[in-house]
This record gives structure tokens, sequence and C-alpha cells, in this order.
């Protein structure tokens, strides 16, 4: 199983949603990086459940526990060894479908590929994975804040309902993490509506890089688009992903798509921030597409592991919508390639 990204700076995930905790092994953090367990909360505690009405009620601190690599609150070089224990696990919440397929869940593709899964929240294919993610990610973003370079991403659309204005600055005051407070109030309202009705909802991300300076990335098959939409594509409940002008640069022509450029730089950014697979000095601009939460108690169609159908409701703890917690999973797999393309980067003249 991979479990594994990253060249210079590379994390190893382990754990499951119901075993004795989530953790990460990040390797290639340069020695004397001052860092503190805050430095991981914070981030952890943007990704933890129980944030609001369409968040599963799950109740989990997320607190971190470095056990290597930091000495007298400095990185030594060596690996980095980040736990959370999980604290609030109700596998009985599944014993009456633990021999059922979950509609879009990975129930089938597990048991096919390994003849064995772990039925208790989807193992380690659950979102409780990507809490060792975020750790790791919250180191990353301090070395890239040395360079200089910002990761803000936030809800642009969820139940159908878009941003009409865009003010980053109102992202962590609302529980949606839009960047328009009524288009907020909105997504909220049919996020209750449709736990009431036991469905959920998906969503867009916009994520946006500042800062990054021109000539991170490696040409041909580590792109930085390339790398940037493996690591965000690995993310189980992204469906899409687009950079730029994406999928409407198929309607344009070349001349409205072409970053025209001047002496005081690029006209446009429909290459957002990319061009052959290398930073220009443009905002990186990203826009992640998240499906439906798969949990769902609305009966739907099912099979058992013995191939007899039945109709299945999922109970138990989950989200309504995804896009608040996935916001910071999505900063840090970006910020984890961005620190790992910049050793990368600076490795070419040592």
């Amino acid at each position: 199983m991979s479990s594994t990204f990253g060249t210079l700076l590379k994390l190893s995930t382990f754990g499951e949603s119901h075993g004795e905790g989530v953790g990460v092994i990040l390797e290639g953090v340069s020695p004397g990086l001052e860092l503190h367990e805050e430095d991981i909360q914070k981030e952890l505690d943007r990704r933890k459940p129980g944030q609001s009405d369409i968040a599963t009620p799950r109740k989990e601190s997320d607190t971190v526990h470095i056990l290597s690599g930091v000495f007298e609150g400095k990185t030594t070089g060596t690996p980095l060894m980040m736990l959370l224990y999980n604290s609030d696990i109700q596998s009985k919440d599944y014993n009456s479908i633990k021999d059922y397929f979950r509609p879009g869940h990975a129930d089938f593709t597990y048991l096919q590929k390994y003849g064995f899964r772990d039925w208790r929240g989807s193992g380690r294919a659950s979102g409780r994975e990507t809490a060792a993610r975020v750790a790791a990610g919250a180191v990353a973003k301090k070395i890239l804040s040395k360079k200089g370079v910002r990761i803000i991403a936030y809800t642009y659309e969820a139940g159908g309902i878009a941003c009409k204005s865009i003010d980053t600055t109102v992202i962590e005051k609302n529980p949606m993490r839009a960047a328009d407070m009524d288009a907020a109030a909105q997504m909220l309202e049919r996020g209750l509506a449709l736990k009431k009705e036991q469905n959920s909802m998906g969503g867009i991300i916009t994520c946006i890089i500042q800062g990054v300076r021109a000539g991170i990335g490696e040409p041909v098959f580590d792109k930085l688009d390339a790398l940037l939409s493996h690591a965000i594509m690995s993310i189980g409940a992204v469906k899409g992903i687009e950079f730029g002008s994406g999928f409407a640069a198929s309607k344009m022509t070349g001349r409205e798509h072409n970053d025209a450029m001047t002496a005081k730089g690029f006209d446009s950014n429909n290459a957002g921030g990319i061009l052959g697979g290398i930073s220009t000095g443009e905002n990186i601009i990203i826009r992640i597409a998240v499906k439906p939460v798969s949990s769902i108690a609305s009966p739907q169609n099912t099979l058992s592991i013995t191939g007899v159908e039945s109709v299945i409701s999922t109970e138990g703890r989950h989200d309504i919508c995804i896009c608040p917690r996935i916001i910071p999973v999505v900063e840090a797999m970006s910020a984890l390639v961005l620190g790992d393309l910049y050793k990368r980067h600076e490795a070419l003249f040592i």
C-alpha cells in the first residue's frame, strides 16, 4: 500500500480511523528550524471534527505529539515523527453494515485488492488519515513562510451556491470557510436542509499560492502542476482539479488564453502561475472539485460481501459537507509539494 509521498521532503502516514491513532514520519526537514507542537496544533484545529452543525460530531482533540526529530525547540534534521491518538471511537456504529458495501465508499475496491478490509470507519480509506497530512503540512508551511510563500484556500461553492465576491479575510470567520459571508450563510442553510433529508453535498475549493519564485518545478514528469495534481487528487473526496483558466481554456482562442508579457510582467494569468510545469512567479491558482460525503443515512441499494442484493443506511457520525475541513488538507498537500520542489531546486546549485 502506497503511504509515502515526496522526494527530498518525504512523508509517510500511518494509522486507521478506528485504530489507536494516526501519524506521520516526515523526512528531509533541515536542522535548526524552530518548531513547537503549537505550530502543528493550530493547523490541526482547523481540520478537526465538531466545528459546525454540518460537521461530524465525533469528539477528537487531534492533539499532536512530536515523538522525534525535535530537540530544545528546534528540528534536528532526523526523521520527524508526529502522532495523534484516536480518543472517540464508536466502532459499534458499523456492526450492522460490516458485511455490506457502502455506496460511494472504497469497501468494494479494498476487498477486491486485498481480500480483506477494515470495516471500522473505512480504515486507511477514512478521511481521518488526512490529519497526519495536515500535521506534516504545518511543518512545510513554516518552511515556506521563510521563503515568502503563502497558501490560502477557501470554499468557493457548496451545494450549488457560489461566492459572488471574494474576501479572504472572512474565510476563518464562517463555518463554511467561504470567502463570501452571504454565500456562506446560504451554503450552511442548504447543508442543514440536506441533513434533515439524510443527504449530503459537495463543492468547489479554490486554492491560491502566493509568493512562489519563478523557476520552481521539474520538467516532464515532475512538473509543478503534475505533482500538485497528484498530491491533491490523493485526498479521498477530491474528484477533479484545474489550474488557471482550466477547462474554460478549451473554449478560448490562443490569443485569448496566452498570457502576454510586458516589462511590467504578465498581463493575465490564464496559465495559473505555471508554464511548462515550472512556476512563473505569478499566483498559482487551483480549483478543486469535492464530491458529496458518501456516508448518508438515506436508504441506498447495495450488495453484501457474498453478492446478495440489499438496502443499506449508513448511520453514525458523519459530515454533511467536507469542504470546510478539507481546506487545511489541500493547503497541507500543496505546501508539501512546494517544500519538496524548493529543496530539489536548491540541490541543483550545490
